[in-house]
């Protein structure tokens, strides 16, 4: 049976993203199925690659994402998704507000899966925020799949 996930950020060109591709490559490593995909909850950058300098940050850790473009959370993601993580605490605050009665989602912070907190959005800094930003998504990603995987949960 195939879990999916949908990674959300404010924008869609940063954190989820760089999460989407983490969990894609952790996913194909580990042999899991599943269905993986992004989300802001901001309809700024709709059709809008990742931003450059997480496209670089994420190629320079052997990932291409380049192919991933924007997209704006809608009601019926909460349908069609298992698991909707958001990278902070506002977006995830967003999410449950907008989370539709019946949702079958379970909506958790990507960080609750590792060492807690939120995942800071690099988009207004320099190249080294994208560097920590992916460090965080990958250990958010590593203990979602565990979590997913039976071995521990955490969800709302």
């Amino acid at each position: 049976m195939t879990t999916s996930v949908l990674f959300v950020c404010l924008g869609n060109i940063c954190r989820s993203p760089l999460a989407e591709g983490a969990m894609r490559r952790l996913a194909e490593a580990e042999s899991a199925a599943l269905e993986i995909d992004s989300a802001g909850t901001g309809d700024w950058h709709i059709g809008h690659a990742p931003d450059p300098r997480a496209q670089a940050e994420a190629l320079r850790r052997g990932l291409d994402i380049s192919m991933l473009r924007a997209r704006q959370v809608t009601e019926e993601d909460f349908h069609r998704f298992d698991h909707i993580v958001a990278m902070d605490a506002k977006n995830l605050a967003d999410l449950l507000a907008m989370r539709p009665d019946g949702a079958r989602a379970a909506v958790s912070l990507l960080l609750d899966h590792a060492e807690g907190g939120d995942v800071p959005d690099p988009y207004y800094g320099g190249d080294e925020g994208f560097a920590e930003t992916f460090q965080l998504v990958e250990d958010g990603v590593r203990g979602l799949l565990q979590a997913i995987s039976g071995q521990r949960a955490t969800t709302l």
